[in-house]
C-alpha cells in the first residue's frame, strides 16, 4: 500500500525514540511525533537499572554512558565535598559501594553474590546505572538522527482510523497514512485512551514530589533517604536534590504547579527540618497509582513504555522497563513489515513483556508498603532492613531491582534460553555485545561446526553467524542470540548432532521465518 511510512510512533521520549532506532535497524520507515520541542528539562529518574544499561551497550552507546556516568558521579562527589569537607560519606552513591535502594533502604555492593545467574554476567554494561533520563533521550536522540529516523518536533496526535490494512494518523500539522501505530506517549497516553485499552491496576494514596532547589539550612537533613514518623524523605545524591513521600492522598489537583511555599513546607513537615527553599530549579509532582493494560495489541496498534504501564518511580525501573519494551517490539514489528515474518509474531511481544511489567508494579507496590508510616508497616519496614545487611537478602533484592531473574517462556531446557544473553568474552578478545550492534540475530559457533553455519546460513537475511570460542564459558557449543539481546536456544558441547541441529532449526524457524526459497504450504 502507499504508505507515508511503515510505522508511526506517538511519542519522542526516551522509549519512542529507542524504538524507533530498533526499527530503523530493521529496515522499517518510521515517523516519530513528539509534540514538544526540546527534550523535557523537569527533573525524572536520575539512574537506570542493568537491563537499559545492557540495551544500550549492545547498540554500540556505553563509552557514551560510561562518560556521562563519570560527570554525575564528580557532581556527587562535589556535593558530599561541601556537605562535609571531605569525602565522608561517598559510599552513599552509586558506584561507590551500593547498587540501589528497596524503599529507600540501600543496597551495599558489598552484600551481593555476583554469581547468581544475571548479576555477574553483564560485561561493562554492569558498571553502568548513575545515568539520568534526560541524558538518555539526548543520547537516543542523536543516535536517530544518525539513523535517519523523522523526529517530527512540535507536533501532536489528535486521532487515528485504523483498520485491518492501515492507520490513518491524525495530527496538529495534517495526516499520515502507516501501516502500524505504536504508543509510546506516556502514562496518560492518548493512543491508549482512543484504542479502548482497558487499563485496570490500583489507586494512590502517596503524594511524592521531587526537585531541585536552593536551599538554606539543610545541613541536618540525613544524606540518602530517611524514614520518619510523617512519612519518608531524601536529600541528594546532586546538590540540591529533594524527594519527599507523604501518605495523605492523591493530590487535589496533579497539573497545579509546585510552588516554593509549598514543597518548603512539605519538606519540613516530613524531615522536621526547618529548611528554607529560595528556588526552586526544576520540580515535579508524581503518585504511586499503578497501572497496566490488559493486552499490548489491538490491531494495527500497539503500546510501549508508561503508555502499557504506570507505576511509581521508586527504584528507577520504569525507564529501564519501558527500553525493554522497546527492544522486544522492534525487532519483530521491523520483521513483519519486511515480510520477514508473519503478523503472528507480534503475539509474542504481549505474552513476554506484560508479565514483566506485572512483577515490575508488585515491586513498586512493594516499596510503598514499607514505607508507609503506620507500626505495622514500620515493623515491616525494620526485617526488610535486617535481611539488606545480609548477603541472601541483599543478593534477592538486587537481583528483583535489575531484572536478573528474567526468563522468558521459550521451548529449549538451556538454562539460557530465554534470559538475556551473557556478555560472552570471545577468543578474538571481543565481547558478545561487540557483534550485536546491528541489530541482527547472531549465531554464536563456538565449536566450528559447519552443519550449524549451514542452517544459520538459510535465515541470512536477518541471521548473521561468528565462528568463534568462548573461553570463559567453554561448555557451550552454540548460542542463538536474537536481536534484542535474549537467547533464542543453546546447547553444549557434547550434545548429539541429530539434537543439536533439530533445535537450531526449530528456533530459527520459530523467529525468523521460513528458510530462503522455502515455499510456504498452500
Amino acid at each position: 500500500m502507499d504508505f507515508d511510512c511503515d510505522v508511526v510512533v506517538a511519542g519522542g521520549g526516551p522509549v519512542g525514540l529507542m524504538l524507533a532506532c530498533e526499527l530503523r535497524l530493521g529496515g522499517a520507515r518510521v515517523a516519530v511525533l513528539e509534540r514538544r520541542t526540546e527534550v523535557d528539562p523537569t527533573i525524572k529518574g536520575g539512574a537506570i537499572t542493568t537491563p537499559s544499561a545492557e540495551a544500550l551497550y549492545r547498540r554500540g552507546m556505553l563509552p557514551t554512558l560510561a562518560e556521562v556516568q563519570r560527570q554525575a558521579m564528580d557532581r556527587f562527589r562535589a556535593f558530599m565535598r561541601e556537605r562535609d569537607g571531605g569525602d565522608r560519606g561517598v559510599a552513599a552513591g552509586q558506584g561507590l559501594g551500593v547498587v540501589g535502594h528497596f524503599a529507600g533502604i540501600m543496597l551495599r555492593a558489598d552484600l551481593v553474590d555476583r554469581t547468581e545467574p544475571g548479576l555477574g554476567d553483564a560485561g561493562p554494561a554492569g558498571e553502568i546505572a548513575f545515568v539520568a533520563q534526560q541524558d538518555i533521550e539526548r543520547l537516543l536522540g542523536g543516535r536517530a538522527a544518525e539513523l535517519g529516523v523523522e523526529v517530527r518536533r512540535g507536533v501532536e496526535l489528535t486521532g487515528f482510523d485504523a483498520d485491518d490494512r492501515a492507520v490513518t494518523v491524525r495530527t496538529s500539522h495534517g495526516a499520515l497514512r502507516a501501516g502500524w501505530l505504536v504508543g509510546c506517549d506516556g502514562g496518560r497516553s492518548t493512543v491508549r485512551k482512543l484504542a479502548g485499552f482497558e487499563f485496570p491496576g490500583t489507586d494512590p494514596e502517596t503524594t511524592c514530589h521531587q526537585a531541585i532547589v536552593e536551599m538554606t539550612g539543610a545541613e541536618d537533613l540525613a544524606v540518602g533517604w530517611a524514614a520518619t514518623d510523617t512519612g519518608v524523605y531524601a536529600h541528594g545524591p546532586m546538590p540540591g536534590r529533594i524527594v519527599t513521600v507523604e501518605f495523605d492522598g492523591p493530590p487535589a489537583d496533579r497539573d497545579a504547579p509546585v510552588t516554593t511555599e509549598d514543597l518548603q513546607a512539605r519538606l519540613r513537615r516530613v524531615s522536621g527540618v526547618d529548611v528554607t527553599i529560595t528556588e526552586v530549579r526544576t520540580a515535579t509532582r508524581f503518585t504511586d497509582h499503578a497501572r497496566q493494560v490488559a493486552e499490548y495489541r489491538k490491531g494495527r496498534v500497539l503500546l510501549a513504555g508508561d503508555a502499557a504501564h504506570v507505576h511509581s518511580a521508586f527504584g528507577s525501573q520504569g525507564l529501564s522497563l519501558g527500553i525493554g519494551d522497546a527492544m522486544n517490539l522492534g525487532w519483530k514489528l521491523a520483521a513483519v513489515v519486511g515480510g520477514r515474518a508473519p503478523e503472528g509474531l507480534l503475539d509474542t511481544y504481549g505474552t513476554e513483556r506484560h508479565p514483566v511489567g506485572a512483577q515490575i508494579l508488585d515491586w513498586t507496590r512493594s516499596q510503598v508498603a514499607a514505607m508507609r508510616p503506620d507500626p505495622q508497616s514500620r515493623a515491616l519496614r525494620q526485617i526488610v532492613s535486617d535481611l539488606a545487611q545480609t548477603v541472601t537478602g541483599t543478593t534477592y533484592l538486587t537481583a528483583r531491582l535489575n531484572s536478573a531473574g528474567l526468563r522468558y517462556d521459550l521451548p529449549g531446557g538451556h538454562p539460557l534460553t530465554g534470559r538475556s544473553a551473557p556478555d560472552l568474552e570471545l577468543t578474538d578478545g571481543a565481547r558478545l555485545a561487540d557483534h550485536l550492534h546491528a541489530g541482527r540475530a547472531l549465531l554464536l559457533d563456538l565449536t566450528d561446526d559447519p552443519q550449524l553455519r549451514a542452517l544459520a546460513a538459510e535465515y541470512a537475511a536477518g541471521v548473521d553467524t561468528l565462528t568463534t570460542g568462548s573461553p570463559s564459558h567453554p561448555e557451550l557449543a552454540a548460542v542463538l542470540v536474537r536481536p534484542d539481546g535474549f537467547t533464542a536456544w543453546a546447547a553444549d558441547a557434547g550434545t548429539q548432532a541429530p539434537t543439536l541441529t533439530a533445535g537450531l532449526a526449530e528456533a530459527l524457524q520459530r523467529w525468523f521465518g521460513l528458510p530462503a526459497g522455502a515455499v510456504t504450504p498452500g
